[in-house]
């Protein structure tokens, strides 16, 4: 399961578990983890796996250099290695480092690639099931694909028109709207999902996973149909944390396939894919006349200057300039 934590020691020994284990108590998001870990380890294997006690700003700046000139990574990229750099001083050895001189990436201007509406509702009519309905949350609410695949029934809100996403990037919990298409859709989702948990808890499998301290200070909640995931997976599975065997949700790897193998059926010949809806439902509200503030809170954007390159992408559309052929 690509988004469960993978089990530490009690008492950790080892490097990486140990920078696990602190990760952990700052309550990051385990996909600020898995990208803090895989940046660290690159870091030491790069530097031949010394130890990072062993090293300084000197190996730093060897390593974020070599990622902008050898590896060709993008700016934001480097950042990220960066900031997973600083957290293993700072955080974790308890070192401050010195002012670091090293290359930085070139920063391209990458305007993102959107669907029509027409494109858009042509990808979603190739697919099928859960599938056709989440296509149509993320471009509907404008979910990522891992908030979508993460939805549990107590977050949908059918009396306010809402979807709650709980611990969406930044870890942070936002509020979105609920598409009028989806209702019908979503209504019979939730109810082939209680009736299926029934059943699973007749078969003592009806268990489902709580985030951080919840399931001690909640132990009955796992097994209340308003925790349980809108998208259950097919198997029940076991819990690596835990060896409890529990239904986990879909994988966001699951739908992505699924919307590539319907983006190339639509022939839609852009580079594409489940992202691409989250970008298409900000344009369409620009498009729409609906401020930018709005749109940086239904995205969850930390900064509205994150929401602002969707006006260059309206700007090219037919909504800006028009051609003097035509």
């Amino acid at each position: 399961m690509e988004d469960v934590p993978i089990p530490i020691p009690a008492q950790p020994v080892k490097l990486m578990h140990q920078v696990r284990h602190l990760i952990r108590t700052q309550n990051k998001a385990y996909k600020t983890e898995q990208i803090y870990i895989h940046w660290i380890k690159r870091f030491i294997h790069f530097n031949r796996k010394r130890h990072p006690r062993d090293m300084g700003e000197l190996e730093i700046e060897s390593f974020l250099a070599h990622l902008a000139i050898v590896r060709n990574v993008s700016k934001n990229t480097q950042k990220v290695a960066l900031n997973a750099i600083i957290f293993l001083y700072k955080d974790f050895l308890k070192k401050e480092l010195g002012p670091l001189s090293f290359k930085f990436a070139k920063d391209p201007q990458n305007i993102p690639v959107v669907f029509s509406h027409r494109e858009a509702t042509a990808v979603i009519n190739q697919l099928n099931g859960n599938f056709k309905l989440m296509a149509n949350l993320m471009y509907g609410a404008g979910l990522r694909v891992s908030e979508c695949s993460r939805l549990r029934v107590q977050d949908v809100d059918f009396e306010m028109n809402t979807l709650l996403v709980r611990k969406g990037k930044g870890n942070k919990d936002r509020v979105t709207l609920l598409p009028a298409s989806a209702v019908d859709l979503l209504h019979e989702q939730i109810c082939f999902v209680t009736i299926q948990h029934q059943k699973d808890l007749r078969d003592g499998v009806g268990e489902v996973y709580l985030p951080h301290a919840l399931e001690r200070k909640y132990p009955s909640a796992a097994k209340e149909i308003h925790w349980q995931y809108i998208f259950p997976a097919q198997n029940i599975s076991k819990d690596p944390r835990s060896d409890k065997k529990r239904r986990h949700h879909v994988m966001p790897s699951s739908i992505q396939k699924n919307v590539k193998y319907a983006i190339k059926k639509a022939s839609i010949n852009k580079k594409s894919g489940c992202h691409t809806f989250r970008h298409s439902f900000a344009t369409r509200l620009l498009e729409k006349g609906y401020d930018l503030r709005t749109i940086q809170e239904l995205l969850g954007h930390t900064d509205v200057k994150t929401t602002e390159i969707y006006t260059h992408v309206v700007k090219r559309g037919g909504l800006g300039v028009v051609s003097p052929i035509d």
